[in-house]
């Protein structure tokens, strides 16, 4: 898999592997509206009733050595994810109708808090990851969990395909503003963003990572595809924009795409390059960005850590260069 843009890499974030490190790990989509919520509500994303009893965990929370040299030995939390809105909501009232919570913000303060109630208040060092939907929570939720974890700990979080940028389609229309706006505005969520953004901007606009990140205090990392592969499907050419289908197979396969497509994807990567010239150059910041066409890679073992996983300067996306 060819890895062509390094932009930034912290090379202090290295942690000596002592007792009490945990590392917390989210995923998941969103839904926008009262329909595309119920139409999660009674699947492994909308209820805790139809999660699998078991999940595999591989690439950086998987427990073999050999795998995962940098954190086979931590202890690795994987927290479902349910609420549809990156842990933001939070609606007192719910409609009997269709028994829907809008609560994921309470949620997540109640994990973080049974967590530390379990043993988790003893942490030295603990990340906060996740990617795609699980990738922003850690982005929006970074100082949340600094707050609430010991002020002892050395706290620092991990952005796995979250830094999800706005930007138009190849129609021209603004679809993943009005849908963010609409999950904001549905989730009661903007009580639970960053005020350091929603102070200047409107809510909606507080869900994409370029306008809080700046912000944030607490150490953050960002691995991401440049090319990312959700974003190019569900941002630039999502279904609404190609009503005839031209981009459906260039979606499924980048070897099916026209030159003219792939130039579309060319200027697609710039706007997530000049996005993410947001984060700044503060020493508490890094970055991984490679040129896969891919989307999450720190939880799959084949993007992770194996002979053909993406390098960028003879370095790869582990410990080297995010801790």
């Amino acid at each position: 898999m060819a890895a062509l843009q390094l932009t930034i890499s912290i090379r202090d974030w290295a942690q000596a592997l002592t007792i009490g490190l945990f590392s917390l790990r989210f995923g998941g989509g969103w839904c926008n509206n009262v329909t595309t919520c119920l139409a999660r509500r009674d699947t492994r994303l909308g209820s805790s009733k139809e999660m699998v009893k078991e999940v595999a965990f591989s690439g950086i929370l998987s427990n073999n050595h050999s795998f995962n040299p940098d954190f086979y030995n931590w202890n690795r939390i994987k927290v479902r994810y349910c609420d549809g809105a990156s842990f933001t909501g939070d609606v007192e009232a719910v409609d009997p109708a269709t028994k829907l919570h809008f609560r994921g913000a309470r949620a997540f303060v109640a994990i973080i808090e049974d967590l530390l109630s379990k043993g988790m208040s003893d942490a030295e060092n603990a990340i906060l990851s996740g990617c795609s939907a699980g990738g922003l929570t850690s982005i929006l939720h970074c100082d949340r969990f600094r707050a609430l974890m010991p002020a002892s700990a050395t706290v620092k979080c991990l952005a796995d395909a979250g830094y999800f940028i706005k930007s138009k389609d190849i129609s021209g229309a603004q679809h993943i503003e009005t849908f963010y706006s609409e999950v904001v505005a549905t989730h009661g969520s903007a009580k639970n963003l960053p005020t350091s953004c929603t102070s200047r901007l409107r809510p909606g606009l507080c869900f994409f990572p370029q306008n809080v990140v700046k912000q944030i205090q607490t150490p953050l990392f960002i691995l991401n595809a440049a090319y990312d592969a959700w974003q190019i499907k569900n941002i630039l050419a999502p279904g609404v924009a190609d009503p005839h289908g031209t981009w459906h197979s260039c979606k499924l396969d980048i070897n099916n795409c026209s030159l003219d497509q792939l130039q579309i994807m060319q200027d697609f990567r710039q706007q997530f390059l000049d996005a993410l010239s947001r984060v700044g150059t503060s020493p508490s910041r890094g970055m991984f960005i490679d040129s896969c066409y891919a989307h999450c890679q720190s939880e799959m073992q084949e993007t992770w850590l194996r002979d053909d996983s993406p390098v960028l300067m003879e370095t790869v996306m582990t410990t080297s260069t995010i801790f």
